[in-house]
């Protein structure tokens, strides 16, 4: 059974509790590490890396025109013009076909 745990957060320096179902999370996720920063420094670290609180990437996205329907889009990615670009519902229309 796991334990509360007091770790040094290796940025600030402070001590911080890694709780005994933070430990079973880690552990139903494979991960083999104990954390190395305390929560509000894992925040900051993943803030300036880009990462959402939800965890997911935040994707710079760019104005594109759909080659199929002609309405105007976002995409993750600078269309280049060498390939078409769909929007959502043109590309999930040609991701069942």
């Amino acid at each position: 059974m796991y334990q509360d745990k007091t770790l040094t957060c290796k940025d600030c320096g402070q001590d911080f509790i890694f709780s005994a179902s933070e430990q079973e999370f880690y552990a139903s996720k494979g991960f083999e590490n104990e954390p190395g920063r305390c929560p509000a420094c894992r925040s900051a670290r993943k803030q300036q890396r880009g990462v959402a609180s939800t965890g997911q990437r935040t994707r710079q996205m760019f104005d594109a025109v759909c080659s199929q329907c002609g309405a105007s889009t976002q995409v993750p990615f600078r269309p280049t013009g060498e390939k078409p670009v769909y929007c959502r519902d043109c590309f999930q229309a040609r991701k069942q076909a």
